[in-house]
């Protein structure tokens, strides 16, 4: 059995997913806030699907996190790794919740969860295949820094493929200072973003 590694931000907490979440889970992936991710899905493969979740962690040594608010245990959405037997490349994907959307929760958590996966597993780069009309997920990829690849495999011929900045790229730069600097605004309780909502 894997041990899932549990990892903390200034406002988060990022552990396995767990029975106890499905709900949200289910609630999110039968809704219209799926449709970028295969769905709405029926209630059979919600379940599927969750049940890939937890077991990925086991095959991959790696998975989706689980995040929470770390002042009320509220559960936010998962980020982290993803990588099922087709992937080319293994992806960094977020999903937020719908209620919870446009506070910098996927941003807090990718940039965490990336660094994770690039200081402790080892990880050379990552990708995340975003569907062409998703716009909130394409501008978090561009707050990561990561650019599109048009010459890289995509899993289905239908998305685009993120690339994210390598270790050496993020490491003491100016781009991993913007992006500390634009989670510490969303933590300020008198931000508040205009114009489209961000995740």
């Amino acid at each position: 059995m894997t041990d899932i590694p549990v990892l903390e931000t200034d406002r988060l907490i990022l552990r396995g997913p767990t029975p106890e979440d499905y709900p949200d889970f289910k609630a999110t992936f039968s809704s219209y806030r799926s449709r970028f991710m295969g769905g709405p899905l029926n209630a059979y493969e919600t379940w599927m699907l969750y049940a890939a979740e937890i077991g990925h962690w086991q095959i991959r040594g790696y998975g989706m996190w689980m995040m929470h608010d770390k002042a009320t245990g509220k559960p936010l959405g998962m980020a982290g790794g993803w990588k099922p037997a087709t992937w080319p490349e293994p992806e960094l994907a977020w999903i937020i919740w719908p209620e919870t959307a446009g506070k910098g929760y996927a941003l807090e958590a990718t940039h965490a969860a990336r660094r994770h996966f690039y200081e402790t597993l080892g990880w050379e780069g990552a990708v995340s295949y975003v569907d062409p009309k998703n716009l909130a997920s394409i501008r978090l990829c561009e707050r990561l820094g990561a650019r599109r690849d048009p010459a890289a495999a995509t899993v289905d011929g239908n998305e685009h493929c993120y690339r994210h900045p390598a270790p050496a790229a993020l490491r003491n730069s100016q781009l991993a200072d913007g992006i500390e600097l634009e989670i510490r605004s969303y933590q300020d309780p008198l931000f508040t973003p205009k114009g489209y909502a961000l995740d």
